[in-house]
């Protein structure tokens, strides 16, 4: 069995399109948990009308992503978990082709699928995501047409967490204080911290290019709320889990990234999103030593699929 776990904030608009996917799955030995992570929409009155078959944790206030998606593992227990984003559209197949392949290859940890822009379903948001060595995340393919230069199936960094596949045993290995997802970071980054975690205990990730996701993008964050998240944790999650020869020899490509995010901000203060940043990097300041006082020995020297 699959248990496959969607966190929700306000998101009534978006849920038809994303349970009504889910109802059309060609493989079904899957359970869904909606974790509503303080909703003050419909969210739960559609549920309880139209979806009957999920299963909801209602949070009584928003406690952000990382921690809406750790409830949703603590009252779960299949050994597949999938994580998928409210603001999705899964093709049939998807989780046939994403889970088959992580079963069929057990010398991965994660697999990662094909995630593909919602209202222009030829171009791509990520074909498996890469980690910079000056703390800057991406993804692979992002707004490129596809033309299926990412269709073979091959190692990827990690995965998006908006519909990604993980083994229950690789979760439980890497939790820290009893909890998978690293909940001062709120949202953003939570994912490729994760990542950075697997990365470094020797787990990999498997790509699946034939389960797709249809991604409407920061249907339910982005904007400013993005920006300064991002502004604030892209360091944060570098401080916390770069190894240490690495960050002897990477942090002036750290410092020349955050510079660059500085600079631009301040050249676009009369933006929302720059304003939102700048922000995030000053709150990125404040708790640095607690990020720090998270780091662990590392098991290796080097960080794999990290990109210069």
């Amino acid at each position: 069995m699959i248990d496959l776990i969607i966190p929700n904030y306000n998101g009534a608009a978006l849920l038809p399109t994303c349970l009504d996917a889910l109802r059309a799955q060609t493989r079904r030995d899957f359970t869904i948990t909606l974790v509503d992570d303080g909703s003050r929409d419909d969210s739960p009155a559609l549920l309880a009308a139209r979806y009957p078959e999920v299963r909801v944790l209602s949070l009584p206030r928003n406690r952000g992503l990382a921690a809406a998606v750790n409830a949703g593992l603590d009252i779960t227990s299949n050994d597949m978990v999938v994580l998928l984003n409210n603001d999705t559209e899964a093709h049939p197949r998807w989780l046939e082709r994403l889970v088959g392949t992580l079963e069929r290859y057990p010398a991965y940890a994660f697999a990662a699928g094909k995630l593909l822009l919602f209202d222009r379903r030829d171009h791509l948001h990520s074909a498996g995501d890469f980690y910079r060595v000056n703390g800057v995340p991406g993804s692979r393919g992002v707004w490129e047409r596809d033309r299926g230069q990412y269709d073979a199936i091959t190692e990827v960094f990690g995965p998006c967490a908006g519909a990604a596949a993980y083994r229950r045993s690789a979760l439980d290995a890497l939790a820290q204080d009893g909890r998978v997802f690293d909940e001062d970071l709120v949202m953003y980054c939570e994912d490729v911290d994760l990542n950075m975690r697997a990365r470094l205990q020797g787990m990999r990730t498997i790509f699946v290019p034939t389960a797709v996701v249809y991604h409407r993008l920061s249907a339910t964050g982005g904007g400013a709320l993005a920006s300064y998240y991002c502004g604030r944790n892209f360091p944060l999650v570098w401080a916390k889990n770069m190894p240490l020869p690495m960050v002897r020899r990477y942090w002036p490509r750290l410092l020349a990234s955050q510079l660059g995010f500085l600079l631009h901000s301040l050249w676009h203060m009369r933006e929302p999103a720059a304003r939102a940043r700048l922000r995030g990097q000053v709150a990125a300041l404040r708790v640095l030593p607690r990020f720090v006082r998270k780091r662990q020995r590392s098991v290796v020297h080097t960080l794999p699929y990290a990109k210069d």
